[in-house]
């Protein structure tokens, strides 16, 4: 299917067996504009992601399907966007990017690809779509509050665009970064003293991927909790199952991309069972930046310091896995204020800003 206004047409974008497949051309296209929009709304490159290790996980469809969308006008690439959607069964949520770089934003090339992403949600059945933007670590004349009144960003095109059709902000997250340079020692000592809060009932396990088989139903258990567990505001996160097989097929993802993943976890001793978890990741470039990807104590088990004593467990462990690495760069929602806490006492300092868009499609 092509939608055409003025010159402007939208397909849908074939995904490629590999990032050297003849038709990897739109794949590539849209990787690099991703990558552009990172450093013009967020203003840093951190965020940068290389083709081979995004298509894997658009590859593998079994738990969840990427759909992509290519915008061309007079034969150039002029934008992109994906649209996301659970496999669940029951599952009516989806989400969405529009890439789409100044000066192509204000001449209806955005508006055409969130109207596309839109009509193909409602044909999957999707009645909750949500979008992010991306917002440098500055002000400007006319900052936005989220609805959890959490935060701020700088109004941008794509802010405007949003919520001119309907969306709500729903949540401001920080980005935060720490350089790996540094003395840790720090961290260190964070370490022993939250130990020694958390008591003889909590013991930490850490492994890099592939997850341990004894550990895959706990592992799957803790981030199946992300959905519920870690603030949210009013976007809308669906549960879903998290099995062992489930993280096998998480752990060949990350493989076949070429990250390499560390897991620093906390198992409640008297129970069995995983109750907080960090994930640091890297590319195929180990001397790029670290990213984090989940971290969480499950509501049951807070007030023990076990946030502390994940994140810097994995941060001193990273210290042997990736040395070359210059820094860590994490997201956190700003009204959880407990692991803002921990990411300030260790050094992490604000870097850019991104914000959650929801809209109930009709």
């Amino acid at each position: 299917m092509t939608l055409l206004a003025e010159e402007l047409t939208i397909t849908e974008m074939v995904i490629p067996a590999s990032v050297d497949a003849p038709d990897a051309e739109d794949f590539l296209a849209m990787v690099d504009l991703a990558n552009e929009i990172c450093v013009v709304d967020a203003g840093t490159n951190d965020l940068h992601e290389q083709p081979e290790e995004m298509l894997p996980r658009w590859l593998d469809r079994t738990d969840s399907t990427y759909r992509g969308y290519i915008a061309r006008r007079g034969g150039a690439v002029v934008g992109a966007a994906y649209l996301k959607t659970s496999n669940e069964a029951g599952s009516t949520t989806a989400e969405s990017d529009i890439m789409v770089i100044p000066p192509h934003r204000a001449s209806g090339v955005a508006q055409a690809l969130l109207t596309r992403v839109e009509d193909e949600a409602r044909l999957l059945g999707r009645t909750l779509l949500q979008v992010w933007t991306l917002h440098p670590a500055s002000t400007s004349d006319r900052m936005l509050t989220p609805a959890t009144g959490h935060g701020r960003v700088p109004a941008n095109e794509l802010s405007d665009l949003f919520g001119d059709n309907g969306y709500t902000m729903e949540q401001v997250e920080r980005t935060s970064t720490l350089a790996l340079d540094g003395d840790l020692s720090l961290a260190e000592r964070m370490l022993a003293e939250a130990t020694a809060v958390a008591g003889d009932d909590y013991r930490v396990i850490a492994w890099t991927l592939p997850t341990p088989e004894h550990l895959r139903e706990g592992y799957g258990y803790v981030i199946s909790r992300m959905a519920t567990d870690v603030p949210s505001g009013d976007l809308v996160f669906e549960e879903e199952k998290w099995d062992a097989a489930r993280v096998v097929r998480h752990d060949q993802v990350i493989a076949d991309a070429g990250q390499l993943l560390s897991v620093a976890a906390v198992e409640h001793v008297p129970s069995g069972r995983i109750v907080a978890f960090n994930e640091l990741v890297i590319g195929p470039d180990r001397s790029g930046v670290t990213h984090q990807y989940g971290t969480l104590v499950v509501k049951e088990h807070r007030g023990k310091r076990l946030g502390t004593i994940v994140k810097c467990t994995n941060l001193l462990r990273w210290q042997e896995i990736a040395p070359q690495s210059p820094k860590i760069c994490t997201f956190n929602a700003e009204e959880n204020r407990p692991m803002l806490n921990i990411n300030e006492a260790i050094g992490f300092v604000p870097a850019s800003y991104a914000a959650g868009w929801q809209k109930k499609l009709a």
